[in-house]
């Protein structure tokens, strides 16, 4: 990471000066104490040098380079306290001779929360001439930081900590949590003590109970190996995996061969089997360090961390995007409004697809690695500002791995607090309203054969009805029939469900009507195998009130039905028109009959042969349902085919 406890090499820098110039001090004796102390300091001996410093102050109570040399060992093995009091102790002597040093104290005080006194000490270094660009940069955005954290903590956010419990954490540690997009199964990173291995990283899953509590957790046998497995998203119905593993092992553990450092890898489920983890090649994996991926609830965007070395800083947040035959595109480095010349880390996309979680020690905080959010802008078609998440969300110390619920209403994180079952354990809190997704509904059921039953793999398209753009392209599981499909609120979708050898489904979800459905939609979608006399309901054909005339978003659901007949092109339909009951039964033959008309004229202009299609209305002479509600009624008023002959 860019950002350490203490900057060695500040503190080699600092040696060189000291060493280049003739030293504050009369007494040889204190001198060739601190000689010495430079070499065992050099050969990576920190209690020795200590040692041999404190013989060169008590030779020479005034011996400045001796106090400031122990205030730079004392801050790296991690005695802040200390460190100060010899930094303090030089600066009396002589507080100017030596600048860096308000620099150093400054880190040490806003590492530990002191904003004031660290404020203080990054202005003093300021106000120093000929400084090091890249400290006086860091200084500023250090002194920033003090600002922005004396008024955040004077502001605090609504936050109230809840541990996910014992059936989810033990003594050990559990982090990078992910969610399937109906909230019901968990998964998340546990670290393990293996004998003669040492520590070893296993994904854990957990299922959501009656009772709203996550339930026992248990091990991803199909994707743990003897070796670390960690950082994984999960899509959205819970079937693609994607996750990072570090180790080159080739043809051992089951499969996974890495292209550097740490690769990203796969695997899909089919029932409540996961296939072999496969690595997800260039351009997603190169001889960098790639971890931490986040796959968008549409499957076709997926962020992730890239990094020049495994365990070295400058780590940025990466994009890629699939094309339009399925394969990734190069990645890009988001813009300046995320990245920094810091670290970002534990990117998230929410389900909404709009809304950007990650870390970041590079933007204006509280001081260490802050949680941060950014809208996706649009017009400008990149993320926008980055927002703090504010304090107490964000500390003096470092917060990170942040993952926010479909719903927007939680967020999960790891922290290592003193109420904790042991080292890292996830927690859960509200997010506050000023930094929640937008809210979000989704698809959930089934897919089977209506006349025998059985569960099918069908092809699912999610369409923008007012755009046209197919917002998602997914297949159920050929084994157990589920799916689950993300639906935005303030969108209006058409559904199609089409599978070889049967009538393709056709539904929609006018969610912009009803802009706080914020409920799930549990559909099991039933699919006709092709026969004679079967019919589909078009319910996707739009026209004005008392008009013939097709919508132009009809189009879409037309296209379907065309992409379907010249699949099948032995297949003869007639074209039906249906109203309700408003009205005489003359007036409602005659619309029901020229809207057949229209959709049939339609499909003769884009080529389908005349000869297999016919059309009529029935008006109202057979509604599905009662005509004595506006749904019923706007269910009877619809347009279907039916297969006549094959």
């Amino acid at each position: 990471m860019k950002y350490r406890w203490f900057n060695i090499f500040l503190l080699i820098c600092f040696s060189q000066l000291v060493t280049a110039q003739k030293l504050h001090t009369a007494s040889k004796k204190a001198e060739n104490h601190y000689q010495e102390a430079i070499e065992e300091y050099t050969l990576g001996n920190k209690i020795q040098a200590e040692l041999l410093l404190a013989k060169a102050i008590k030779a020479d109570k005034n011996f400045i380079e001796a106090y400031l040399f122990t205030g730079d060992i004392k801050a790296e093995l991690g005695y802040p306290t200390d460190a100060i009091d010899f930094y303090e102790k030089g600066l009396q002597i002589n507080p100017d001779y030596y600048p860096p040093t308000y620099f150093f104290m400054g880190k040490i005080f806003l590492k530990e929360g002191d904003y004031q006194k660290a404020l203080v000490s990054f202005e003093k270094f300021l106000t120093y001439s000929n400084l090091r660009e890249e400290l006086k940069s860091e200084a500023e955005l250090k002194k920033a930081n003090c600002l922005f954290a004396i008024e955040a903590i004077k502001h605090p956010v609504q936050f109230q900590l809840k541990n996910l419990g014992q059936n989810i954490n033990t003594k050990k540690s559990e982090y990078f949590p992910s969610l399937t997009v109906d909230n019901q199964f968990l998964l998340f990173t546990r670290r393990l003590d293996r004998v003669q291995q040492g520590e070893q990283e296993d994904f854990y899953g957990s299922l959501i109970g009656t009772d709203s509590t996550w339930q026992m957790s248990y091990p991803i046998y199909d994707i743990n190996t003897p070796y670390n497995e960690g950082a994984a998203s999960l899509s959205a119905d819970g079937k693609t995996l994607v996750f990072t593993a570090c180790e080159n092992f080739g043809d051992y553990g089951k499969g996974r061969s890495g292209k550097g450092s740490c690769d990203l890898f796969f695997a899909r489920k089919k029932g409540a089997k996961w296939s072999n983890p496969v690595n997800m090649g260039p351009p997603i994996n190169t001889a960098n360090w790639e971890s931490q991926p986040s796959l968008s609830s549409d499957g076709k965007t997926i962020y992730f961390i890239r990094a020049p070395k495994r365990s070295q800083g400058d780590s940025d947040i990466y994009r890629a995007d699939l094309d339009e035959n399925g394969y990734w595109g190069n990645p890009f480095k988001l813009g300046p409004t995320i990245n920094t010349s810091g670290d970002e880390q534990s990117v998230f996309i929410h389900p909404d697809n709009k809304t950007l979680y990650f870390s970041s020690n590079g933007h204006v905080g509280m001081g260490g690695v802050d949680l941060y959010m950014s809208h996706w802008d649009e017009e400008k078609q990149e993320f926008g500002e980055a927002i703090n998440l504010g304090f107490p969300i964000n500390t003096h110390k470092d917060e990170n791995s942040i993952l926010v619920a479909p719903d927007g209403k939680l967020a999960y994180f790891a922290s290592d607090r003193k109420d904790g079952f042991g080292e890292l354990d996830l927690y859960s809190f509200e997010l506050p309203e000023a930094i929640k997704p937008d809210p979000i509904s989704y698809l959930k059921g089934i897919v089977y054969d209506q006349v025998s039953n059985e569960l099918l793999g069908a092809t699912f398209e999610l369409i923008d009805l007012e755009t046209g753009k197919q917002l998602i392209h997914s297949v159920s599981d050929p084994l157990d029939g589920s799916f689950l499909l993300t639906l935005n609120i303030a969108k209006d979708y058409m559904l199609n469900v089409s599978k070889t050898g049967y009538l393709f489904y056709s539904d929609q979800f006018l969610l912009e009507e009803e802009s706080s459905t914020l409920h799930p939609f549990i559909k099991d979608i039933p699919l006709n195998p092709i026969a004679v006399g079967e019919k589909v309901v078009l319910k996707n054909i739009f026209f004005d009130t008392d008009e013939s005339t097709l919508k132009e978003s009809s189009k879409i659901e037309l296209g379907k039905l065309i992409e379907f007949l010249n699949t099948n092109p032995n297949l003869h339909i007639e074209i039906e028109g249906h109203t309700d009951n408003v009205g005489s039964e003359t007036y409602n033959l005659s619309l029901s009959n020229a809207r057949a008309k229209a959709v049939y004229e339609f499909l003769i202009a884009h080529s389908i042969l005349a000869d297999r299609l016919s059309y009529k209305g029935y008006g109202y002479t057979k509604p599905v349902t009662e005509n004595d509600t506006e749904e019923g009624k706007a269910q009877n008023r619809r347009t279907e085919f039916t297969i006549t002959k094959m």
